[in-house]
């Protein structure tokens, strides 16, 4: 009986079990995270195909800051998503919801009314021509008024992920970000608006996320929005009342707030000594970032699996569940790697001429496409560990990983390879994401083999 064709399939069952969760938790996760760089490759395309490249490089410029100033509160979609991946019940997940959604609306207005006067000085500091400035302070501008709504969004899409719920996300990134891409044809094509119109674009799809993650909360999670009308209805609900999770919550996101900051700082740096190059280096450094990011957030998707399937094992106390999960999500994360390496490596006489027209960006492009083929399997770790933290809550080694990479790694790497121009730069974001995933594998391995996860 010890092997049995019935034993033998329910030992089988049992190995590919981890794998399936990984997988049906993932996918929905990859497709809803193609269209966040998808959106941008769009913006990217149409404004490259514009007779001058000063209009891709002011929406380059402006895309760049404004993705630093929003995802600098990128803790609040990965702090909630460990949080209630860890909750104990649904009562206890609306209430991080409900704490995260007050944090997004205070820090969302605050960004709104401190930012908006310093335009002029970031798209100085960003090294932006005296052509491509107005067209960055103009996209600049009108993207800033939703920044309540994409903060906001960020704890929505928290809370569901939190929630292995990955069809919601799904559902809101692919039919806003649909929303804006057909905005970008009508606004910058159809009406010449340029880089006005590719922002106002961006603001609609923003608010369309806005009332359709709080839609698919009552479809899908009736029981966290009955909780949050408790909240509204009197103090028979009150969430914050007490300090302790607050602290909590700020310990984690506080960390994460730095740990982005360093990130953002660093692609944002990028962008700005490529503007230093000209507009043409600027432009086709623009394109290859919208590919590295297309494959990052496809890549984040097997992450995002990790942080719900984590933190759901260490709520258990399980360090058998643990282990299964980051094997099953980490054997995923690499296979993917490999297949985008592959269809970078061949698809680039097809890929880059899709966003741009202009020969001398296009020829730009093709120079340092090597760079981003060879990202794929050096970021896939830092992206994978990530979700491995941020489900266990631990923030405080992301940051500091993040930390060395950056100030000890790529600035020194940038400044001693300034003679290598543009070069110098991918040579120095290369290091840079190997710095990532190899703080974070000692990390790991450590943690795994001192049992401190559960």
């Amino acid at each position: 009986m010890k092997n049995s064709p019935a034993r033998r399939s329910a030992i089988s069952r049992r190995f590919a079990a981890p794998y399936v969760r990984a997988w049906q938790l993932a996918w929905p996760m990859i497709l809803s995270n193609i269209t966040v760089p998808l959106l941008g490759a769009v913006d990217t395309a149409v404004l490259g195909h514009l007779p001058s490249p000063e209009y891709l490089s002011g929406v380059a410029i402006g895309a760049s800051v404004i993705s630093m100033l929003l995802w600098a509160f990128g803790f609040l979609r990965m702090g909630t998503t460990g949080l209630v991946a860890r909750a104990r019940d649904d009562r206890d997940g609306a209430a991080w919801l409900l704490r995260a959604l007050s944090l997004a609306a205070l820090l969302g207005t605050l960004l709104l009314l401190l930012a908006s006067p310093l335009l002029p000085l970031i798209t100085q500091w960003m090294n932006a021509s005296t052509e491509a400035a107005p067209h960055a302070r103009d996209y600049l501008q009108i993207r800033l008024l939703s920044a309540p709504l994409a903060l906001a969004n960020f704890a929505l899409l928290g809370f569901f992920i939190g929630r292995r719920d990955s069809r919601a996300p799904l559902a809101i990134l692919a039919t806003a970000n649909l929303l804006n891409i057909l905005l970008d044809l009508i606004l910058i094509l159809s009406l010449g608006m340029g880089a006005r119109g590719a922002a106002w674009a961006s603001v609609s799809a923003d608010l369309c996320a806005f009332g359709m993650g709080f839609w698919l909360l009552g479809r899908r999670h009736r029981p966290a929005l009955q909780e949050m009308r408790k909240v509204l209805q009197g103090p028979g609900f009150w969430p914050w009342r007490n300090g302790s999770p607050w602290a909590e919550l700020l310990r984690i996101n506080t960390d994460l707030f730095v740990r982005t900051c360093l990130l953002l700082f660093t692609l944002t740096f990028f962008t700005a000594q490529g503007a230093a190059q000209g507009d043409t280096v600027l432009a086709a450094n623009a394109i290859l970032l919208q590919l590295l990011m297309m494959t990052s957030y496809a890549l984040d998707g097997f992450a995002h699996a990790t942080e719900s399937l984590v933190g759901h094992a260490i709520s258990r106390g399980s360090m058998a569940q643990f282990k299964r999960t980051n094997t099953a999500a980490g054997v995923w994360a690499l296979a993917s790697a490999l297949i985008i390496t592959l269809i970078l490596i061949t698809g680039k006489d097809w890929i880059l001429p899709i966003f741009t027209g202009i020969p001398a960006v296009l020829s730009a492009s093709a120079h340092f496409y090597p760079w981003l083929c060879a990202l794929p399997l050096v970021a896939v770790w830092s992206y994978q560990l990530d979700g491995v933290f941020i489900g266990a809550g631990k923030s405080r080694q992301m940051r500091d990983t993040m930390f060395i990479a950056t100030v000890i790694v790529f600035l020194p790497c940038w400044w001693f390879t300034r003679p290598w121009g543009n070069t110098g730069i991918w040579f120095s974001l290369f290091l840079w994401f190997g710095a990532r995933s190899i703080g974070l594998l000692v990390y790991f391995y450590n943690y795994t083999k001192n049992n401190h996860w559960v």
